[in-house]
Parts: structure tokens; sequence; C-alpha cells
């Protein structure tokens, strides 16, 4: 049987990418896959890229990755652009949108938010109408996925309907269910068409947010407060009391 780590939403947290990637390897894994959002929010955005160019083998772009190479400039964005590069925002704009393999007879189609599109948000509590459209061909043909896996929302889960699978990995560094950094982990034989056994399960990994806030007040970086109290609180920057 194959296994592969699937991560997703650095957000350059880096304390809590090194707890990660510490877990994956403790279990024995050697294949990761990321699901985007490298960078943004955090401090670190440049030594998230680099860890993750080198850590990884698959790595699909998510919108945060967008508004660094690609969105309209704001001071925000200028900070962290600064600290990345023109290299690094190269590659961070050349990402691809999804990626799809077989893995157990299963197709399988990873992405950030949606196959054919970044910011397209689908929660959780989401409906069954939502959800399956996940699953389209993005290119508009008939070859449905039986499985999606995604990031973007920051809270893990996974749902099973008519059966296909769907399953968010949650987030690395920038936790949004609980104050633990999220991945997910699938199992059963990559690359290979004929059905077998398969399964997916996602991993709590406790890390030093302390750490990371610290880093981040030194850094002297942009929106530092909001950044502070989602690590301690898990509680979306956005989210009215």
């Amino acid at each position: 049987m194959d296994r592969i780590a699937i991560i997703s939403d650095i957000h350059g947290n880096i304390p809590a990418l090194e707890a990660v990637v510490l877990d994956i390897k403790n279990r024995g894994i050697s294949r990761i896959m990321c699901l985007g959002d490298l960078a943004g929010k955090g401090p670190d955005s440049d030594i998230a890229v680099d860890m993750i160019k080198n850590d990884c083998e698959l790595v699909v772009k998510g919108n945060w990755d967008y508004f660094m190479a690609e969105g309209d400039y704001n001071v925000m964005l200028a900070w962290h652009r600064k600290k990345l590069g023109e290299k690094r925002l190269n590659y961070l704009k050349n990402l691809p949108g999804y990626a799809e393999f077989y893995m157990s007879g299963r197709l399988i189609r990873l992405c950030h938010a949606a196959p054919n599109d970044v910011f397209h948000r689908v929660q959780s509590t989401a409906s069954y109408e939502e959800k399956i459209t996940l699953f389209k061909d993005p290119k508009g043909e008939d070859k449905e996925s039986d499985i999606v896996g995604y990031g973007d929302i920051h809270g893990s889960y996974i749902d099973n309907f008519q059966g296909k699978t769907l399953f968010n990995v949650g987030s690395v560094g920038n936790p949004l269910d609980i104050t633990q950094s999220s991945y997910g982990i699938i199992e059963g034989s990559y690359e290979e068409k004929s059905t077998s056994a398969f399964s997916i399960s996602l991993v709590k990994v406790p890390y030093d947010i302390e750490k990371a806030v610290q880093q981040a007040i030194e850094s002297k970086m942009p929106d530092l407060q909001e950044y502070i109290n989602e690590l301690r609180t898990a509680r979306y920057r956005g989210k009215n009391d």
C-alpha cells in the first residue's frame, strides 16, 4: 500500500510546517502533496515556499498564491512580495490549478478550493448541490472524479455521498477549527486503475503557537494582531461575534 500525505494552507507559519513535516516523516511517509496557500498571512512566506518546493512532489495554486503573484497592489501584499522575491513569485504564478491521478481504481482530483477556480469556496456545511459540483471535469468533459481533496476553508472533514468522497485536509499554518495543525493521509495503490482497498485519514498536530506568534512580532508584519488572534483562538478574523 502506498501512503501520501496531503497538506494545505501553510500561510508562512514555519513552526507549524516543521511540526507537520516531522509528523509525516515519523510515520514513514515520503510522498507529500500540497494544496496551495503557501504564502501570505504569516511572516515567513519565503521559507514556506522553499520548504514546500523541497519536500513536496506536487503543489497546486491557492487563492493567496494568486494574490501574491498576480493580485492588485496593496501594502500587505507589498510586504510579503518583498520577502518572496521575483523567483518565488514566478513559481507561485505558474503553479497548476489542480492535479489528478488514480489510486486503487479511483480518480482523485486535488485542488485548493475548486479544480477550476481558486476562489470558489465550499464550506463543510454546504449543500449537496454545492459539493457535487466539485466532482465535475474542469475541462468540461465527462471525466468526473470519484474523490476530491481540497483546502481553502481551514477546517478538515470527510463527506461521502452517492459513491463519491469529498475531503478537506484543513490548514497547517492557520487552522480555524481547533488550534492544531491539520493534514490528511490517503492510502491505497498509487497510479493503479484496478479497484482495491483505499482509505483517508485526517491528522491533527500540536505545534508551538507562541513561537509562531513571536516570529510574527519580530517580523513586524502587517495585520499582526489579526494573525496572532487566529493562531491563538482558531477563530477567523472576519467572523462576527
